[in-house]
């Protein structure tokens, strides 16, 4: 049987960059695989050496070196879209954890970089190779850490509820009342200022920037 308070423990001390480089499909599943015994704590890339320690003190383990088979660690990243070649396949939107991609339907998509995680999901599925990663010039940050875990637990609540069977893989909402009722109103009116920044650029370039 699992121990959910370890699993809470382990899973604090995880990014949530929601990544899946560790092998699962985000932070709080590979806490349930430690916890259970069944994976090793240097599967981890973007926590590296550091989270690596924290892991092993925590679980009074050794402490193992970065599994570089499974990236290597480095400076927080952001996505970035080349707006003149995006097609608006939404297959981005679709692949990131944490809702940071907006956009529509072949319209131009733009990624909220406070809200990237630098997992470059969104990379791969790109058919018209438009997206980049690039530094983000800052730090991932513990309040960066919660902001990401809700809204990927809100991402998998919207898509178990569009899709029943997946119900029971929705890991349990940690804050939402919080998350609610601090970050949905800033989080709505940061996306829309993206889109029609996004738009407001688009329009100038048609125009020729008059």
């Amino acid at each position: 049987m699992i121990d959910f308070t370890l699993v809470d423990r382990i899973d604090a001390l995880l990014p949530q960059t929601q990544c899946t480089k560790c092998g699962y499909e985000g932070c709080r599943p590979y806490a349930q695989a430690i916890a259970a015994g069944e994976a090793a704590i240097d599967r981890c890339p973007p926590s590296g050496d550091e989270g690596i320690a924290a892991l092993a003190a925590l679980l009074s383990a050794p402490v193992l070196p970065l599994d570089t088979t499974r990236g290597a660690h480095g400076p927080l990243l952001t996505a970035v879209i080349d707006e003149t070649h995006c097609i608006g396949c939404t297959l981005c939107i679709q692949a990131c954890p944490v809702d940071a991609i907006v956009g529509a339907n072949k319209r131009m998509h733009t990624v909220l970089a406070d809200l990237c995680t630098g997992c470059d999901l969104c990379v791969a599925p790109c058919p018209v190779d438009c997206i980049a990663m690039i530094p983000a010039d800052r730090n991932w940050t513990p309040e960066d850490a919660r902001r990401s875990r809700q809204r990927h637990q809100a991402r998998a609540a919207r898509l178990a509820a569009s899709n029943p069977t997946l119900m029971a893989d929705a890991p349990a909402p940690v804050d939402a009342a919080d998350a609610g009722a601090a970050d949905a109103p800033h989080d709505a009116q940061r996306k829309r200022n993206a889109v029609e920044s996004a738009l407001a650029r688009a329009r100038a370039r048609r125009t020729g920037g008059k």
